[in-house]
């Protein structure tokens, strides 16, 4: 699986963290959420941590799904 990209994140002046993806906005986070955001954000790895809070990434789970008789297989 390749890892994420093409995000990126603004901090505003009243704390609040707007991410980006692909130019357009796909999160907003105030507050603590926002407070965790950065500590996380700075200890590993940006996109991934953008792509997790973001919920902008894949689970695993997209094959067992393609197979479920629900979807038509």
């Amino acid at each position: 699986m390749p890892s994420p990209s093409g995000f990126s994140y603004d901090l505003r002046p009243d704390g609040t963290v707007v991410v980006w993806h692909h130019a357009r906005a796909a999160a907003k986070l105030r507050g603590d959420r926002a407070t965790r955001f950065l500590a996380e954000s700075a200890g590993g790895d940006p996109q991934l941590v953008m792509a997790r809070w973001t919920g902008n990434y894949k689970r695993g789970n997209e094959r067992t799904a393609s197979r479920h008789p629900r979807n038509g297989r």
